[in-house]
C-alpha cells in the first residue's frame, strides 16, 4: 500500500486531469482503500447514493473490447495500427472506476444524489492524488447506451455519471489559471462583484 503525505490543499491545488497514462497498472488493494476513503463525502441524510463498477486488473481486457465496441463502431475497418492509436486513450489507463446513481423522480433528491456522487467523485481524485495516481473524470456519449448500461449491470432508474479513468503517468500537465474570489464573489448587499474596481 502507497504512503500517503498531501495536506488537504496541496492535493486540491496540485492535482491535475490526467489524460495520458503510461500503462502501469493500478494495484487492487490501493484503489479498493481509496475507495473506502472517498465514501465519507458529505451527501443529504447520509444516503450515499452511488455505487461502482471498477475494472482493475484481468478484467480491463474485456472492458477494452467493450470500450472499442462502444467508442469506435466501425473498428473492423481500420488498420491494426490506426486502431491501436485509437484505443491507446482507453488501454493505457490502469483503472476504471464507473459510478452509478440513483434517477430519483423527484427532482431535489435527484440533484443532491448528483451533488452528493459528484464530491464523492472528488474525493476519488484527490486520495488517488495523494498515492501518486492520476484520474480523469470523463462522460461520453456511450455510457447511456443500452449495449453498454446492459454490460455494466445498470438498472432501470440509475444512471452511470462518470467513467473515471485513473493510472500512472509521466508528464504533469500545466495548470489551467483559475479565477480568483474577488472575479466570482459578491458581498452580500451589493449588486455586482467589484464593479468599482
Amino acid at each position: 500500500m502507497s504512503e500517503q503525505s498531501l495536506s488537504v490543499r496541496e492535493a486540491i491545488i496540485g492535482r491535475r486531469s490526467i489524460k495520458k497514462f503510461n500503462g502501469q497498472p493500478v494495484d487492487r488493494e490501493d484503489l479498493m482503500q481509496i475507495i473506502d476513503d472517498a465514501v465519507w463525502a458529505p451527501n443529504h441524510q447520509n444516503r450515499e447514493p452511488w455505487r461502482l463498477v471498477v475494472a482493475c486488473g484481468k478484467e480491463l481486457f474485456d472492458l477494452h473490447e467493450l470500450l472499442r465496441n462502444m467508442a469506435i463502431p466501425k473498428w473492423k475497418e481500420l488498420t491494426e495500427e490506426t486502431l491501436e492509436k485509437q484505443m491507446q486513450k482507453f488501454t493505457t489507463p490502469g483503472a476504471y472506476v464507473f459510478v452509478i446513481v440513483p434517477e430519483d423522480v423527484r427532482q431535489k433528491q435527484r440533484l443532491e444524489d448528483y451533488a452528493a456522487a459528484s464530491i464523492f467523485i472528488q474525493n476519488i481524485q484527490l486520495l488517488a492524488w495523494d498515492y501518486g495516481i492520476g484520474a480523469c473524470w470523463k462522460t461520453p456519449d456511450f455510457l447511456d447506451a443500452p449495449a453498454f448500461r446492459e454490460a455494466l449491470g445498470v438498472k432501470q432508474g440509475e444512471r452511470i455519471i462518470s467513467m473515471l479513468q485513473l493510472g500512472y503517468f509521466d508528464d504533469l500537465p500545466k495548470a489551467a489559471e483559475r479565477k480568483k474570489a474577488k472575479e466570482i464573489v459578491t458581498i452580500f448587499g451589493q449588486l455586482e462583484n467589484n464593479e468599482e474596481e
